[in-house]
């Protein structure tokens, strides 16, 4: 069945077939691959690169389920920083500045549910001069 704007009504995914896919190298931060993509929520599975700088988003919060990797992350202030594993989930509300400062053992891929839907353009660096949301994600 499908509603009326002709959209799939489910779906079914292989998200570590998805997090495999990813190359080892990437020109921006993260990449990533929306599996859902409603105004009430996206779904998106997505490897992080390279230390990834103080950032947050405007409008949406976000969970981040661990697939794979280590690394350390911290939300609201670096003195909050902490190791992530697999099987870890984070959360966030919009506006929480967060950074992953040390990638300790990769790929770091996670499995992302944001609330509602997050714009890929909805990156704001804390510091500007650490990027775009084009050097940030590219979407695959």
């Amino acid at each position: 069945m499908k509603p009326e704007n002709d959209r799939p009504a489910f779906g079914r995914f292989d998200v570590n077939e998805i997090a495999r896919s990813f190359p080892p190298t990437s020109d921006t931060l993260l990449l990533d691959t929306y599996l859902t993509n409603e105004p009430a929520a996206s779904a998106r599975v997505f490897r992080v690169y390279r230390a990834t700088p103080p950032h947050y988003h405007a409008t949406c919060d976000e969970y981040l389920y661990v697939l794979s990797g280590r690394s350390t992350f911290w939300i609201g202030s670096p003195e909050n920083k902490g190791e992530f594993a697999p099987g870890h989930l984070l959360f966030f509300t919009r506006g929480t500045v967060h950074a992953f400062p040390e990638i300790i053992e990769g790929p770091v891929v996670f499995l992302s549910v944001d609330t509602p839907r997050r714009d890929p353009k909805d990156v704001i660096f804390v510091n500007p001069e650490d990027g775009t949301p084009e050097t940030f994600i590219h979407a695959r």
